[in-house]
């Protein structure tokens, strides 16, 4: 493992790895014995998109970690005035350890990796959402146990970034995924081309309620994500009905749990009366963030 760009580059023992690796050092944490692994190492975090989970969780990590993180606007950065992204790959590959990127292309991402000779950690594209999805994991191996085999992960909403990451990290840890998305919102090709070979592990619907049958996860995410504000009303109205909700939750197994990697817009995508029964499940998940990334941070720069 050179980079985390995206979970289709990853095995799944890669994946399990980075899962028992958080564990572990979620542990250690909590026992107050937290070892600087990453002592001298410096992070550089290119932020085209603005973040709070995603600056927060990286930049403790890296201290908690004994290293620095160095946070990098667009607006701060020659990158923001059009300099390549591969002249810009290769001066901060002299100057530091690794490269944490949120912006809008995957393939700026990819090309980041390709003209620098230093790890490249995806912090979201429109495209895919790594980081997130390996703390989602993490956290239903808290609720479900180590061994995620044959439970049963639900997607209600847009096919965004998330659905696309979620669907390709559940299969590769053994799950089934069913995803429930209007006709025009659909998961990438790329994505669903990679979940044929699971058969019927994976399903599509554009019926939520045909999805959540026996769940053991159910997940969602905003109607419009960062950079689609202008999409609201016309989302508004495509989303009537992807609503994870009392009813949606009856039709899933005793035990579900519910994930939302944040924002929330309750009301919308969720209710406030299901985000705040399953407020510690979500709240756990968001605290997942920092220890799965400090796992990617120590496989990749220690």
């Amino acid at each position: 493992m050179k980079h985390l760009l995206k979970l289709l580059d990853l095995t799944p023992d890669e994946i399990k790895g980075i899962l028992d690796l958080a564990d572990e050092l979620k542990a250690e944490l909590k026992a107050g014995r937290a070892e600087p692994r990453l002592k001298g190492k410096t992070l550089g975090m290119i932020f085209q998109k603005s973040s709070t989970r995603t600056r927060v969780s990286f930049e403790a990590g890296m201290y908690q970690l004994g290293g620095m993180a160095l946070f990098l606007s667009a607006n701060d950065l020659q990158i923001g005035r059009g300099e390549p992204v591969e002249d810009t790959a290769r001066v901060l590959s002299r100057y530091l350890d690794g490269i944490m990127i949120r912006t809008y292309a995957q393939e700026e991402v990819e090309n980041l990796a390709k003209y620098g000779s230093i790890p490249v950690i995806n912090g979201l594209t429109d495209m895919f959402h790594p980081c997130q999805v390996l703390a989602d994991l993490m956290t239903m191996r808290e609720y479900h146990g180590k061994n995620l085999t044959g439970k049963k992960l639900c997607f209600i909403g847009d096919g965004n970034n998330m659905a696309n990451s979620l669907i390709v990290g559940g299969l590769k840890m053994g799950m089934k995924v069913s995803c429930a998305c209007p006709e025009n919102y659909r998961p990438h090709p790329t994505v669903l081309e990679f979940a044929k070979a699971y058969g019927e592990k994976f399903s599509l619907t554009s019926k939520p309620e045909e999805a959540a049958v026996n769940a053991d996860v159910m997940v969602t995410d905003v109607w419009a994500s960062m950079g689609q504000e202008k999409e609201k009303a016309e989302r508004e109205i495509a989303f009537r009905g992807y609503q994870v909700n009392d009813a949606i939750m009856a039709l899933a197994n005793t035990g579900c749990i519910v994930q939302h990697c944040l924002p929330a817009h309750k009301g919308e995508e969720i209710t406030y009366e299901v985000f705040e029964a399953h407020a510690n499940e979500i709240f756990d998940e968001a605290e997942n963030r920092l220890h799965a990334q400090k796992a990617v941070l120590v496989k990749l720069l220690g």
